[in-house]
C-alpha cells in the first residue's frame, strides 16, 4: 500500500487540518504525497481481523477510545460491530471528510495513483492540479461495490460519468476526470509542484483570510443544499450493509483474501479486465477508443517503477522458496 494511512494517521489527518483551520498563519492548505504517488488507499491489512471469521480486533481505536476505558464494544455479529466504523465516516474529526469543515482552501496534488481514501480526500477538496499520468478510483468498486464519499463522488463528476466508474470499476485517466469537470488542471509530472505552487499563491494572495471563510460557508451551504453530509450518512449506512452481501466468486473482502494478501488478490482480479481498465500500471497498456492518448515519460517511468516492484516481490518469494 502506498502512503496507506493506519487508524493513528487518519486521526492525526484531522486533527492537522483541524489545527490548520484555526491557525492565522496558515492561509492555504496543500496536500500532496511521499514518493512517486499520492496514495493507494487506507491500510487495510490493519483491519483484517474485523472481515476474518473468528479473529478478534478492538475496535475502540476507531473511536480514539483507550483500550483501558472500561468500553464494552458490540459483539462482532451485531449491526453496530461494523455501522458503527462506518457512521464515523461522515464524522470530520475523523479523518475522512475532514476537508469538508476546512474554511480555508484545500489543495489536492496529485501524482501516480490516487486510490481509495486518498481519491475521498479529492472529493473535498477546493481544487485538484495532477500529473498527467494520474489514475483516479477505488478498487473497492470490484470488491464490496462501494466506498464512503459516493454521494459527493457522483455530485463532483456527474452520475454518468461516476456510474461508470462504479459498474466497470475501472480507474480514470487525469484528462478524463479533468474532462468531468473534477480536476482544475492537469499538466505534466515535471511541472506539478510549480502548477500546484502557481495555483496556492494565487489563492493565497486573492482575499483576506476573513473573506475566504465567508465565501467557504456559502460553498458549504451550497454543497449541503446539494445533501453532502446527507449523502455522507447514507454512504456510511450503505458500507454497513457488507455483512448481507451474498457472494458469488471473485475478490471479497473475507479472512481468505487477508491471508492470500490484499495486493496480490486485487492484482490476480485485476487480470480478468481489459488491459487499459486495469488498476495497475504494470497490468496496463495505452488506453484505446475515446480515452486514446499519447503516452508520456512520466507514464513509462511509472509504469517502469511499477514493474521493478512486481519483479522485486517476485525475487523475495524465490528467496523464501529457496531457505
Amino acid at each position: 500500500m502506498l502512503n496507506a494511512p493506519t487508524i493513528a494517521a487518519r486521526h492525526r489527518f484531522a486533527e492537522m487540518v483541524h489545527h490548520a483551520n484555526v491557525d492565522d498563519d496558515v492561509k492555504v492548505l496543500v496536500v500532496r504525497g511521499v514518493g512517486e504517488h499520492f496514495g493507494s488507499g487506507a491500510d487495510l491489512p490493519e483491519m483484517a481481523p474485523m472481515f476474518s471469521e473468528g479473529a478478534e480486533m478492538s475496535m475502540l481505536p476507531e473511536f480514539k477510545i483507550p483500550e483501558d476505558a472500561g468500553v464494552n464494544y458490540p459483539p462482532k455479529d451485531s449491526y453496530r460491530y461494523l455501522a458503527n466504523v462506518t457512521q464515523l465516516y461522515a464524522n470530520s474529526n475523523f479523518g475522512l471528510r475532514s476537508l469538508q469543515d476546512f474554511k480555508k482552501v484545500s489543495i489536492i496534488e496529485v501524482k501516480g495513483y490516487c486510490y481509495g481514501w486518498h481519491f475521498y480526500q479529492c472529493a473535498d477538496a477546493d481544487l485538484v492540479i495532477a500529473s498527467d499520468e494520474s489514475l483516479f478510483g477505488h478498487s473497492a468498486w470490484r470488491y464490496v461495490g462501494w466506498a464512503a464519499r459516493m454521494w459527493q463522488w457522483t455530485v463532483m463528476m456527474g452520475l454518468r460519468k461516476f456510474q461508470e466508474m462504479v459498474f466497470t470499476g475501472r480507474p480514470f485517466t487525469a484528462k478524463e476526470m479533468y474532462d468531468c469537470s473534477f480536476v482544475n488542471s492537469v499538466v505534466p509530472r515535471d511541472r506539478l509542484e510549480a502548477e500546484t505552487a502557481k495555483y496556492a499563491l494565487a489563492c493565497a494572495r486573492s482575499s483576506p483570510t476573513d473573506t475566504v471563510m465567508m465565501q467557504k460557508t456559502f460553498f458549504e451551504i451550497f454543497k449541503q443544499h446539494q445533501g453532502e453530509y446527507m449523502g455522507s450518512i447514507l454512504s456510511g449506512w450503505l458500507e454497513s450493509m457488507l455483512p448481507l452481501v451474498k457472494q458469488e466468486g471473485g475478490l471479497a473482502v473475507t479472512g481468505e483474501t487477508f491471508e492470500k494478501g490484499l495486493a496480490q488478490s486485487v492484482k490476480d482480479n485485476d487480470a480478468l479486465f481489459p488491459p487499459d481498465w486495469r488498476m495497475a500500471y504494470a497490468a496496463r497498456r495505452p488506453a484505446e477508443g475515446h480515452n486514446a492518448g499519447p503516452e508520456t515519460a512520466a507514464s513509462i517511468a511509472a509504469q517502469m517503477k511499477a514493474l521493478q516492484e512486481q519483479i522485486a516481490a517476485l525475487q523475495a518469494k524465490l528467496d523464501q522458496l529457496g531457505k
